[in-house]
């Protein structure tokens, strides 16, 4: 029972374990043999190391020992003969004190295994499971199983023991990613608003500054298997190209082994202010981490694939949702920006850390108008819109960040919404925000008021737009149907009425 609760709790932070990994983490017999079953191939040891040494005090007490007392201490690899490939990692260690001559002189000649080496003998012993775990290991381990970057391991730690007292303590380590079987990863990420940049005149040093809220919805759904090379089915064809891009990079980054084929179930449109782009890369390069057993940060899979090099929002909203204000970034030579360049122009450059997070209010509503056939700037264009707009006035960056420091944010935290929608309003007309304005579509200006006439407590453009975003409370009919009358003049589009997301993406792997 025991080793079901130990597997049951290793699950929480390994996610689902196949049946063979968890009869390799809970057997109480030979790990050996149920090694040459599964791959079909005799198993043979690989003696690592192997040594004499005075037991310190973490070892004196997994064995029951004094610390000081001698104990033999043993790196061993488990290897598949056929292909040559490690499949175990274990480390064991065995007081000196408690073996007979003939069992020690079998162990000190190395490369038997242990189970052997007990039958052999014919001891009477039993296995105690102590531990399992999950998480990285030194690159060592890791290179022992021809893995780079930051794989995930799991393990197990029991004692043998005979006669009542311990035999052996040994570690068993093996990469998450073996013996998984067929495993299918979905993510489930949202979308974002981006407030605005706070400073882009960069007289103190510093450039960029993000504020922006993760989204219920709209939002992505992109599940991956493994596979030989890469593909990717459902989508547009910007979404699927930005799919293979970031998975591409990410596999050249960590050298995988292999390639995945991805669905994209469900996604909004590219190119309208609600941040696809690094949604999109983001929940690709995570996928293929929990497909190769790799551990990578939202904020350095963001480096990978090249997301986050003006704002962080995007990349928080994936890693943690709520509200989210970012620090920017150095400015100057040998900085992390030497010119005014949008996230698409900055590849390379790490995504700005978050300086405050917190909770946006569960009760406060936020209406969503995306109009048709109208896209916001991107690439070349967005590229040229900061170059010949950069550096905006300081004095507007002084009124921007007062506003959001003594009026957005305390309204955010004291959820005073009419006070919160009032600095929505006027970072409209502040900063760079007035240069994203002054450049979007009319339908656009048009969309503010109409929600602000209708009731709705602040309004504003979501970087370049088109989207536009307002808040309320309550019943949000008439800024809805406010909405959709201003849409319906100027071609049509949608109109979501959606919540705050505070927990960024999630992942199900099964």
């Amino acid at each position: 029972m025991k080793e079901f609760l130990l597997c049951d709790e290793l699950e929480r932070d390994a996610g689902p374990l196949s049946p063979l990994q968890r009869v390799l983490l809970g057997t109480d017999g030979s790990v050996t043999r149920l090694l040459e079953l599964a791959c079909s191939a005799p198993v043979a040891v690989t003696t690592r190391l192997q040594e004499i040494v005075d037991a310190d005090p973490a070892v004196a007490g997994k064995l029951q020992l004094r610390p000081g007392d001698e104990v033999n201490h043993r790196i061993v690899e488990l290897k598949n003969t056929k292909t040559s490939e490690t499949l175990i990692y274990a480390e064991s260690y065995t007081p000196l004190s408690r073996l007979l001559p003939s069992f020690r002189d079998d162990l000190m000649r190395a490369d038997i295994p242990i189970g052997k080496i007990l039958e052999h003998h014919k001891l009477e012993t039993r296995r105690e499971i102590v531990a399992m775990s999950a998480g990285p290991r030194a690159p060592d381990i890791a290179r022992a199983f021809g893995l780079s970057g930051n794989p995930l391991f799991l393990s197990r730690q029991y004692r043998i023991i005979h006669e009542d007292s311990p035999l052996m303590h040994i570690e068993e380590v093996f990469p998450a990613a073996s013996f998984a079987g067929e495993r299918r990863v979905v993510v489930r990420a949202p979308s974002r608003i981006h407030l605005g940049l706070l400073d882009m005149n960069g007289s103190l040093g510093r450039v960029d500054g993000g504020i922006g809220l993760a989204l219920s919805d709209p939002g992505i759904i992109l599940s991956a298997r493994r596979g030989k090379g890469f593909a990717v089915r459902g989508g547009d064809a910007d979404a699927q190209e930005r799919v293979l891009a970031a998975a591409r990079a990410v596999s050249g980054a960590l050298r995988l082994p292999g390639g995945a084929e991805f669905t994209l179930q469900s996604a909004y449109p590219g190119h309208v202010g609600l941040g696809r782009g690094t949604q999109l890369a983001l929940s690709a390069a995570t996928a293929l981490c929990h497909l190769y057993g790799q551990v990578s940060a939202p904020r350095e899979l963001a480096r990978m694939t090249g997301r986050g090099g003006t704002s962080g929002i995007g990349t928080a909203a994936f890693g943690t949702g709520g509200f989210i204000c970012d620090g920017g970034h150095s400015l100057g030579a040998s900085k992390d920006k030497s010119a005014f360049l949008p996230s698409s122009a900055s590849r390379g450059v790490r995504p700005p850390e978050v300086v405050m997070r917190h909770p946006f209010p569960p009760r406060w509503k936020v209406l969503l108008a995306m109009p048709e056939n109208c896209t916001g700037a991107s690439g070349t264009g967005e590229k040229d819109l900061f170059s010949t707009n950069c550096p905006v006035p300081l004095d507007e960056v002084r009124q921007l960040s007062h506003l959001v420091l003594v009026s957005l944010l305390p309204a955010l935290v004291e959820e005073d919404l009419e006070l919160f929608g009032r600095a929505v309003d006027r970072m409209q007309g502040l900063g760079f925000k007035k240069v994203e304005n002054s450049f979007a579509h009319h339908v656009t200006q048009e969309l503010m008021e109409a929600m602000r006439e209708a009731g709705a407590a602040g309004a504003g453009l979501s970087s370049f737009g088109p989207v536009v975003f307002a808040f309320g409370e309550g019943d949000t009919g008439d800024i809805e149907r406010a909405c959709r009358k201003t849409l319906d003049r100027s071609g049509g589009g949608e109109v979501i009425c959606t919540t705050g997301s505070n927990t960024g993406a999630q992942v199900t792997v099964s």
